[in-house]
């Protein structure tokens, strides 16, 4: 499924990569950092920082994007996104930031054009509640936090 999201470069982001696959299979659109040429942003351990992207987006209704962690930076560095997945919604027109934490033990280190994150496009469920006095029973019922994965 092809989905038209409308883009547009903000002034911090003019001559970096627009967001894109970087595989025939991949589902994330890799986002880079939009920070000046000149300049550094270092996430020491245990801190985090917000990271602009340099764009924003006209979703249609009924998607989101999700900003999610780019696996290579995990592994690597122990760098992840904070709030993941973050949560883009259709009617924001802000531009789209990465909240990044560093879980390593240096300092993470970014620079203009690094991919920081990648991007997802999904559809939104709308839902309706539907109010009940009591529910259906399942074999499951209340039991939580590890129940399904006793024999």
């Amino acid at each position: 499924m092809t989905v038209k999201i409308g883009f547009k470069w903000l002034e911090n982001g003019m001559g970096l990569n627009i967001p894109r696959y970087h595989s025939e299979g991949a589902a994330g659109l890799d986002i880079c950092a939009a920070i000046k040429k000149e300049e550094t942003i270092i996430i020491a351990p245990q801190k985090r920082a917000i990271i602009p992207s340099g764009f924003s987006l006209q979703l249609p209704f009924g998607f989101e994007a999700q900003i999610r962690p780019r696996s290579g930076l995990a592994a690597k560095y122990g760098v992840t996104t904070l709030n993941a997945p973050g949560t883009i919604d259709a009617d924001y027109r802000g531009e789209i930031k990465v909240i990044l934490i560093n879980h390593g033990e240096k300092d993470f280190v970014i620079k203009r054009g690094d991919r920081i994150a990648q991007m997802i496009i999904a559809p939104v469920s709308v839902v309706e509640f539907e109010l009940l006095t009591q529910l259906s029973t399942t074999k499951r019922n209340e039991k939580g936090f590890g129940s399904t994965g006793k024999k």
